[in-house]
């Protein structure tokens, strides 16, 4: 059943994610995996945020049998959100690039905080931590709405994709600058 899912269909499975970003489905982000029960490559079962609910809407929408949870994906919890040890953060910024809502705000060799408001609860800034100051708590407040992060997903993405396309370009100006030295027979510097 590999057929090219219908971009609508997409989207409506999509718009049942909870949009934590967390890739514990297996796949890179929500859309992804919404793409991938819209071509019967994946299960409705594999969304551990989501968990229950998400996974009757997803057994509703697509008129399938309502799965248990896959526990190869993890288990359903309360939603919470990252809490960093502001005392034993050593600013190593290593839980920046993971945060795929950029829910931490922090700069290297400074102390990091998450802003509440806009964190998931995904776990992806745990793991690079490597002093273990980052702890999920309950959340505490209202969950975010999906839509809101998505939004902030949305606008992370963008940013990334940015800051590669800049690197590029001054990465191509050097190879430039090299090869316009080169030919002129002038020795490379490294400064265009």
């Amino acid at each position: 059943m590999n057929s090219e899912p219908v971009p609508d269909a997409v989207a409506r499975i999509d718009a049942l994610l909870p949009q934590t970003q967390c890739t514990r489905c297996g796949y890179p982000g929500c859309q992804p995996y919404a793409a991938a029960i819209a071509d019967g490559t994946a299960q409705i079962n594999q969304c551990p945020p989501g968990g229950a609910a998400a996974i009757v809407a997803l057994a509703q929408l697509l008129e399938r049998e309502v799965l248990p949870l896959n526990p190869a994906n993890g288990v359903e919890s309360p939603p919470r959100v990252a809490w960093i040890d502001e005392s034993r953060c050593i600013g190593c910024a290593r839980c920046l690039p993971p945060c795929p809502v950029d829910a931490i705000v922090g700069a290297s060799r400074y102390m990091h905080t998450v802003l509440v408001d806009r964190c998931t609860g995904c776990e992806l800034c745990i793991a690079p931590c490597p002093v273990d100051c980052i702890e999920l708590r309950p959340r505490g407040v209202a969950p975010i709405p999906p839509d809101r992060n998505r939004a902030h997903y949305r606008a992370h993405t963008e940013r990334s994709l940015r800051r590669v396309r800049e690197r590029q370009r001054a990465l191509d100006a050097k190879k430039a600058f090299a090869a316009a030295g080169a030919a002129a027979g002038a020795p490379f510097t490294g400064r265009p």
